[in-house]
């Protein structure tokens, strides 16, 4: 009874009907996630297009690093574009074409929106714009073996994509009842609970992460129980676990 208890708190994906499942997945939308933009979103934007001109104001260069190689003392200039980070009000300031609300948009939506407002600046040819987040991460806390913030360079990941870089859940955590912190594109925070050990977690919204979301694994009561005894009462106990089994050795010898 024990080893079926523990194996029903651990196993994932439990009472999984392949077929069924398959094609309810297909019907569900969360399978087809994208992921929003957000305050404090730091993003890559690049303009490209045959008239050269026309990019260089859309395509700063942040000021150049000079990296001097000590056994030629060259300096080898490495230019990058720059980033552009999303305000508290969803805002971004672009060249050109000044604030922009990006927040709650989708990458494409984004895209969309700053081709057409530069469109006048081409002649020839629409420009093709690429959108990037560049600091897609979520965070990892509780009972998982090496808890922390892990990044990504997809704009997606899933809540088991996470625990795998998290090392995966200790056997102390409860697999019924992982909380997502999540805060949407207007600053709402929620917390959204997630059973791991259910089938249909497929389907939670917290299955897809949005970037900064927070995972916290809880602890389970054998693990919540341990915390109550410090290392006090601990040694008291060990103590005491020892003289009773040398005083029932005493015993037994002298019976």
């Amino acid at each position: 009874m024990s080893s079926c208890s523990q194996v029903k708190n651990i196993a994932y994906f439990q009472k999984v009907d392949s077929q069924a499942d398959m094609i309810k997945l297909e019907k569900s939308s969360s399978s087809h996630y994208i992921a929003r933009i957000k305050p404090k979103d730091i993003l890559s934007i690049t303009v490209v297009a045959s008239e050269m001109e026309a990019t260089k104001a859309y395509n700063l260069i942040v000021p150049q690093i000079y990296n001097i190689t000590s056994a030629t003392m060259n300096l080898n200039s490495v230019p990058t574009l720059q980033n552009y980070l999303v305000d508290t009000d969803g805002n971004i300031d672009f060249p050109v074409l000044g604030k922009i609300k990006a927040g709650g948009m989708t990458r494409k939506e984004l895209g969309d929106l700053l081709l057409e407002k530069m469109a006048s600046a081409f002649s020839k040819e629409q420009p093709i714009i690429t959108i990037r987040i560049v600091n897609y991460s979520v965070n990892v806390l509780g009972e998982v073996s090496k808890p922390g913030k892990f990044e990504t360079a997809n704009e997606r990941m899933t809540i088991f994509d996470a625990l795998a870089m998290a090392g995966d859940m200790t056997v102390y955590g409860r697999r019924d009842n992982v909380m997502v912190l999540r805060e949407n594109s207007d600053g709402l925070k929620q917390y959204i609970p997630v059973n791991l050990n259910d089938k249909d977690i497929i389907y939670s919204p917290a299955y897809y992460l949005e970037q900064n979301d927070v995972v916290y694994v809880e602890p389970n009561k054998s693990k919540s129980n341990s915390s109550n005894f410090g290392a006090a009462e601990s040694f008291t106990i060990s103590v005491v676990s020892t003289l009773f089994s040398l005083a029932s050795l005493i015993i037994t010898i002298f019976k």
